[in-house]
């Protein structure tokens, strides 16, 4: 049977912490002499991730060791999102989607909210655009409000890679984007109980 990215992350065991950054590409000039700065921000931005499995013993950890195999190393893709951001703080209902099309930068436009709710989604929630390969993972960066109509507008992280068509699905459910990982293998411990222990770096795959 064929193998098609983006794999589905293992369930067997779950993840015992996950060390989730964001990253934006800026570069700094200082003066030695006067200590004056310059700053320049470029439009990368992308999420990267350290990943540390629980202790498990060998009929649990066959199953990631098999899974980093059908990865690859760094050829292959998978889907995550953050473990702890599954559920959205806001309320979060209705049915949402992207109002309008040709949109750019670092907000969204949307439709299909529960009219008149605060608080519809709160800092810090996340959410996905795109499926299968194409996800996206965003962050939206205040709590926001949904009009008499349903429509909320947000800041979100990082910038849109790319314009969503009118009516696109946001799915806010334990929000995923495509990731792969960072070195050709993942590390891979085991002790003299046959306990093993596992980490792996990932980069979101753009």
């Amino acid at each position: 049977m064929a193998i098609t990215y983006p794999l589905a992350l293992p369930t067997h065991t779950g993840i015992a912490a996950v060390r989730l950054r964001a990253q934006d590409i800026v570069t700094m000039n200082m003066s030695p002499f006067s200590g004056v700065q310059q700053v320049y921000k470029y439009s990368g931005q992308y999420w990267e991730a350290d990943i540390t499995l629980p202790p498990m013993k060998r009929e649990d950890a066959e199953y990631w060791m098999t899974f980093f195999m059908k990865l690859g190393g760094q050829y292959g893709t998978f889907l995550m999102g953050d473990p702890a951001g599954a559920t959205a703080r806001g309320v979060a209902t209705g049915t949402p989607v992207v109002n309008g099309a040709s949109q750019t930068g670092y907000e969204l436009i949307t439709d299909g909210w529960t009219p008149s709710t605060t608080g519809i989604l709160k800092a810090g929630d996340y959410f996905q655009l795109g499926s299968g390969e194409s996800s996206r993972l965003y962050k939206v960066l205040d709590d926001v409000d949904s009009d008499g109509s349903g429509n909320a507008t947000f800041d979100i992280w990082p910038n849109l890679r790319s314009s969503p068509a009118d009516g696109d699905t946001i799915t806010v459910s334990s929000p995923k984007s495509v990731f792969r990982l960072t070195t050709p293998a993942a590390e891979i411990n085991v002790d003299q109980a046959s306990i093993y222990g596992m980490t792996f770096g990932a980069v979101e795959a753009l």
